[in-house]
């Protein structure tokens, strides 16, 4: 894959730009060393960077992209990623899964050629062919669950005036989900044992309680004997 040849006016190629300058614009009164510190922590640029370099190897040594080529793409996918589009992950582990599952039979196939005579080797590329095979299952449960998310169950403990403990559980699901409406609207008035777990103020009124004064308790007759 070669990238063309662009032509000036008079017929000859033009100078070949700098893949690896970085376009920066600032202002007459920004601080640049606080800009090129910003743009050396952002996430985007530095592994646009370590991605280009490992990535372009695969079309050969000239690079076909520059570092401002590779930022753009690389933040156009984080952009996707934070409004919610996962589409571009789901496509990063299905491939990582099935390359890790072609390594695992290449390793398989070259242990089974050195089995009769060097079982030492062979063992080798079973250990690194059972590594391969879980990675690739590990890539696809983390797949599964970026579409199908877990029902994750949790429970709300309310402690009423008495001390009794009422659990009431609210179903959600993983990564945000509906819960269950009825879990906080439902009555606390009884317990596990159907006995009254809590009185609220306008029910104690009704109920003969015997107030202090400072008359003094009353005299009780003495037990009658039979």
């Amino acid at each position: 894959m070669t990238k063309p040849q662009k032509t000036g006016s008079g017929g000859a190629p033009s100078p070949k730009p700098n893949p690896n300058k970085l376009d920066i614009t600032i202002g007459a009164d920004d601080d640049f060393g606080k800009i090129h510190a910003h743009n050396l922590l952002d996430p985007a640029l530095r592994h646009a960077s370590l991605a280009g370099t490992f990535a372009q190897q695969v079309f050969g040594k000239e690079p076909l992209s520059s570092i401002n080529d590779n930022l753009g793409a690389m933040r156009e996918k984080l952009e996707k990623a934070a409004d919610g589009d996962l589409r571009f992950v789901s496509r990063i582990l299905t491939a990582q899964a099935v390359s890790l599952d072609t390594l695992f039979t290449e390793l398989v196939r070259r242990a089974g050629l050195n089995m009769g005579q060097y079982p030492e080797a062979s063992e080798r590329y079973m250990r690194m062919a059972f590594k391969a095979q879980s990675g690739s299952r590990s890539t696809l449960e983390a797949l599964t669950r970026l579409h199908q998310p877990r029902e994750q169950t949790v429970k709300h403990v309310h402690v009423n005036q008495g001390g009794q403990a009422i659990v009431a559980d609210q179903f959600h699901q993983q990564g945000g989900g509906s819960e269950n409406d009825n879990s906080d609207k439902q009555s606390h008035a009884t317990g596990q044992s159907g006995e009254r777990a809590a009185l609220s103020r306008s029910d104690t009124q009704w109920i003969g309680m015997s107030v202090a004064s400072g008359e003094g308790q009353a005299a009780m007759q003495d037990a009658r004997r039979d």
